[in-house]
């Protein structure tokens, strides 16, 4: 196997950067939260389903944070879920290359997760969200499509979630969510 080239470090902003380009955009941010946020984020909580990767708990801890903040938690509503990651799961994708290089049977779950949308539809059905879900791979293009979403009356509300895991060795995982909504008092023009 041709060793893949080296990755840079995620630059994703955490909670801080997602709140300040949704700001920009317009948005109002009730919620949000980020991993780490104290000296006991050590290991996210692990995910029935989901093995060997801390990229799906990562995305699911941060989630359910702000999911748990949310100051209005209104039956009804319409939650979009917006993924944001620049690598993806880094290592359930290291793991599934390795199995087909060595000729062996890739693990069912490793060959799910390493799809990232697929912690999008765990967060979905735990928490009973109902709206788009979508995931891509730079904050800018997870704010616009979240005010397009919001504008277009598409959803009430929605999460976006950005996660990558670290790729070298300067840096820890780095997880962050926010729960943006249209600001009180009138409509979002794009």
């Amino acid at each position: 196997m041709t060793s893949p080239a080296p990755l840079a470090a995620p630059r994703l902003p955490g909670a801080a950067g997602l709140r300040a380009a949704a700001t920009a955009a317009g948005l109002s941010v009730t919620a949000s939260a980020c991993w780490p946020e104290t000296g006991a984020d050590v290991e996210p909580t692990p995910l029935p389903g989901f093995i060997e990767s801390a990229f799906s708990p990562l995305i699911a801890e941060v989630a359910g944070r702000v999911l748990d903040r949310r100051r209005i938690a209104e039956d009804g509503r319409v939650t979009a879920v917006l993924l944001v990651t620049a690598h993806g799961d880094v290592t359930s994708a290291a793991r599934v290359a390795a199995a087909v290089d060595a000729g062996n049977r890739v693990p069912p779950l490793l060959f799910f997760q390493s799809v990232p949308n697929a912690v999008a539809g765990y967060l979905a059905a735990r928490w009973h969200l109902t709206g788009p879900v979508a995931c891509v791979s730079d904050i800018g293009a997870a704010v616009d499509a979240a005010a397009l979403l919001l504008a277009d009356a598409d959803a009430d509300e929605a999460l976006i979630v950005s996660a990558d895991l670290a790729v070298s060795g300067d840096a820890g995982d780095r997880a962050a969510a926010i729960l943006v909504a249209v600001p009180t008092g009138g409509p979002l023009s794009i």
